[in-house]
């Protein structure tokens, strides 16, 4: 009997136009966690797919338990004892949490399906998970972290000999993640292999016991985690050495350009009010919950205000609607990037360029269209067949750079980001930093919602903390700690005025 529970050797995928795997090999051991490492596009995710039946593998093979297998849909995956937790989540949002647990497997009575028995054993799943979710809560009202939580649950539901986990971690807390590593350390317990995902160094480290790189569609090395430390896996996975985790420079920061003042929508977002200058870039920071993402999305006219002022150089904004804040120059890159983002069956030219379609005239003049889109794949490094390719095709780190392009297309005067740089590779986050860097060089106003402390505190000029729809705290760059921020964004403590 082999060592390895999975082996998948000379592995090949071709889409039409691109090579997306060019004869790969992995290598998994029963109860340990295996972490597949690698820039975006590297070809980790569409690996897996190719594993659980998602994409048909053009040539290779795949021994799982000692046999050569082909899935031919992730049912069949699942069934073996294969299951996938996906970076981009697909709930059902009017069907309740427990419909979308065991959808496709309801348990029944006969031909009728045992709500009773699916509610309780929703019910002892979440409890085993240590999960605060009502079963019967509609998916569509959950929080994206939520949403995060339940597809783990799904997952581990199956009882799988293998779990894949592709950027676990991306919407969820410090807690909620600490309770995922204890999820992952029982699974091992009882020998089930755990293949994760993940561009957060700190974790992979921390919990691997496996390391395999890829790079451009190509396998670089595997080692055990323990031979390898963060700067030579960031070496293999670039093929160059990143020596700046962050890339903000200093910027000359001028008068105010936005106004907030006692700024509510119900209960999540309560009398927030701040100042945004030119040059300047303003971190939100809080836990999952806190308000800024609603703030934003009040900003924006995603979310109806039900109290304060916005006021732009001065004046008072009536903004209802995105198109409001467009007119505005106000751009928001949202952290629903599948939900809220990307045209998935539309091509990139599309994507790039439906906020600013007034500005192709009538008839639409495709050729500057083409021109503007390809610009930006040129300036953010995205990696693409071509300009005409369906954006669901690319990898989340590049579809994340389209999105960015779009934004930066309406040549806005204040750009709000959120979670700009979740699940994309280290190379990717350090040209998105330096992009935000020298946006806010050229005088534009930057407000930058980041869920990880390291990434606000590296770019911001001052953070704005929020805890459950209160803002608790303004602190400046040079005063910031991550144990003040924390403090702030676990209680609600009266605003330090000083530091802002």
């Amino acid at each position: 009997m082999s060592e390895y529970i999975l082996e998948m050797h000379d592995v090949v995928k071709r889409f039409p136009g691109v090579v997306a795997l060019k004869g790969v090999q992995l290598k998994v051991r029963p109860g340990t966690v295996h972490a597949l490492m690698g820039e975006n596009g590297a070809g980790k995710s569409t690996l897996m797919k190719c594993l659980i039946g998602l994409h048909a593998p053009t040539s290779g093979r795949v021994i799982y338990k000692d046999q050569e297998v082909s899935f031919s849909n992730t049912l069949t995956a699942m069934q073996a004892g294969i299951s996938m937790i996906h970076q981009e989540l697909s709930p059902v949002p009017e069907r309740s949490v427990c419909d979308n647990v065991w959808l496709g497997r309801e348990p029944r009575k006969g031909l009728v399906v045992d709500h009773k028995k699916m509610y309780q054993d929703c019910i002892k799943l979440f409890e085993r998970m240590n999960l605060d979710i009502d079963p019967n809560e509609k998916m569509g009202n959950l929080t994206v972290a939520k949403m995060q939580q339940i597809e783990i649950a799904k997952a581990i539901s199956f009882d799988s000999s293998i779990v894949i986990m592709d950027e676990p971690t991306s919407a969820l807390t410090e807690t909620e993640t600490e309770n995922l590593f204890r999820i992952i350390a029982d699974l091992k317990s009882k020998n089930v292999a755990v293949i994760y995902i993940s561009h957060k160094m700190d974790e992979i480290f921390r919990i691997s016991d496996d390391i395999t790189v890829y790079r451009d569609g190509e396998y670089v090395a595997s080692d055990r985690a323990g031979n390898l430390d963060i700067d030579k896996v960031i070496q293999l996975m670039v093929g160059r050495e990143i020596k700046n985790a962050f890339t903000k420079v200093d910027c000359k920061i001028g008068e105010t350009v936005l106004k907030v003042e006692n700024l509510s929508a119900g209960r999540a977002v309560k009398n927030v009010s701040f100042e945004l200058r030119k040059g300047e870039i303003l971190g939100f920071a809080g836990l999952v919950g806190a308000g800024r993402t609603e703030t934003a999305e009040v900003i924006y006219g995603l979310r109806n205000k039900t109290g304060g002022k916005i006021y732009k150089d001065g004046q008072e904004l009536k903004i209802n609607s995105p198109e409001d804040a467009i007119a505005n120059k106000i751009a928001y890159l949202t952290e629903d990037r599948r939900g809220n983002g990307i045209l998935g069956i539309l091509d990139i030219v599309t994507n790039t360029t439906i906020s600013s379609l007034k500005d192709y005239g009538f008839p639409i003049n495709y050729k500057k269209m083409s021109e503007d889109t390809q610009k930006h794949i040129d300036q953010l490094g995205i990696k693409t067949p071509s300009m005409n390719t369906p954006i669901k095709n690319l990898s989340g780190g590049n579809q994340q750079k389209v999105l960015v392009g779009r934004s930066l297309l309406t040549d806005p005067d204040i750009l709000i980001v959120d979670e700009p740089t979740r699940g994309i590779d280290v190379g990717a986050k350090s040209e998105i930093h330096s992009i935000i860097s020298k946006l806010a060089a050229q005088g534009k106003a930057i407000i930058l919602i980041s869920s990880e402390l390291p990434e606000v505190m590296g770019m911001s000029d001052r953070i704005l903390v929020m805890h459950e729809g209160d803002m608790t705290g303004i602190v400046d760059r040079s005063e910031a700690t991550q144990e003040l921020i924390m403090k702030y964004a676990t209680s609600s403590v009266d605003v330090d005025t000083k530091a802002s």
